[in-house]
């Protein structure tokens, strides 16, 4: 009988925190150990000293945080030759240090480095901007370097990764589409136009400002706008309503949306985004309208099956035509749903994970 194989996901947060981690690894686990994968999780950040690492100020708390995750990490380093695969999911520790990943890298393990945004940019959170002089932007071609496989969320990552490594696939952000699936019967009413993110993207949403102004205007009572994320975003004039994040509601939630949308700036860090907002909203069968930047344009055939604009004048325009017909709304959201079933799935992408790795392991 074949023996097992094991894997050990690394990453900063706890299961079920981080979108990047539930999307690029953890909905894959199951499927991976029913084929031979035995599949262990090291993080460093729990529930307690995450809320201290994103709050302002909290240095001590902070301090300790890192004092902590260094401890857990070490134990990590300790049995890592345990393991066939090491998959480092874009960093191992919250410092622009890659000393964890370089003694990963001396183990008998194979190391795979995932990451799905342009991180080797500096994009620091609100809560930590004093704390920006521990980052080092050239820490993620450092992790590239030394990894044995470098797995992207699209091609403007993996170019910027074969600059520092051969072997480098892509896999973009995927969804389990037998879960996220519509659950309501939509009716005639007030429409809603949704954004959804973490409190870290919420200036995305502000970029929305000029024509959702012009929208609120024309259709007054007729449209309402929604944010679901974790910190309230608020703009003079406008009443975003905001449904704070919750993961045992979040089909419900993201079900109120009627039309998603998902502006972005055009710049590198957009460039390297991997276009999962508008992924989720289409595989609700919601008619989506995206910023044609980076992948965007990859997901979506403008007018087919969701809609890029680029100017103010052409984001009003689309959206008061989802607006003004339901039947557009319709056709629009199931051609989404159908490029999501067809391309962005976790069915389509588990087995070319399996693979990558089985290949990795000398398995295959």
């Amino acid at each position: 009988m074949e023996s097992e194989n094991r894997l050990l996901f690394v990453a900063l947060h706890r299961p079920d925190r981080s979108p990047s981690q539930r999307f690029r690894f953890e909905q894959f686990v199951g499927f991976l150990e029913a084929n031979n994968w035995k599949c262990d999780y090291a993080y460093v950040l729990e529930e307690e000293g995450d809320k201290a690492f994103y709050t302002p100020g909290a240095y001590w708390k902070k301090a300790m945080v890192v004092i902590k995750g260094f401890l857990r990490r070490m134990s990590d380093i300790a049995k890592a030759d345990q393991y066939d695969v090491i998959f480092i999911q874009r960093e191992t520790f919250v410092t622009g240090s890659t000393f964890f990943e370089h003694r990963f890298a001396r183990t008998k393990a194979k190391v795979v480095f995932d990451f799905d945004d342009a991180i080797w940019l500096l994009d620091i959170s609100d809560a930590n901007k004093n704390l920006s002089w521990l980052k080092d932007p050239s820490k993620t071609k450092k992790i590239i370097g030394l990894s044995d496989l470098v797995i992207a969320g699209n091609a403007f990552l993996a170019n910027y990764a074969k600059e520092y490594n051969e072997n480098v696939q892509v896999l973009p952000t995927v969804i389990d589409t037998d879960f996220y699936k519509t659950r309501k019967k939509r009716v005639e009413g007030v429409i809603t136009i949704g954004w959804t993110g973490s409190q870290t993207t919420n200036r995305h949403f502000l970029l929305a400002e000029p024509w959702l102004r012009i929208l609120k205007e024309k259709y007054g009572a007729r449209i309402r706008f929604i944010a679901i994320t974790e910190r309230p975003i608020e703009i003079k004039g406008l009443d975003i309503e905001t449904i704070y994040w919750d993961r045992t509601r979040e089909i419900e939630n993201l079900d109120q949306i009627d039309i998603g949308m998902m502006p972005l700036s055009d710049d590198e860090w957009s460039k390297g985004k991997c276009g999962f907002k508008g992924i989720q909203y289409m595989s609700l069968s919601i008619p989506t309208v995206m910023s044609p930047v980076g992948v965007n344009p990859e997901i979506i055939q403008d007018g087919v099956n969701g809609y890029l604009p680029k100017t103010t004048d052409e984001w009003v325009s689309r959206i008061s035509n989802l607006i003004d017909s339901e039947l557009l709304r319709g056709e629009i959201g199931a051609a989404g749903r159908k490029t999501i079933e067809d391309r962005y799935s976790v069915n389509f992408a588990q087995g070319r994970l399996l693979q990558m790795l089985n290949e990795l392991a000398g398995k295959s």
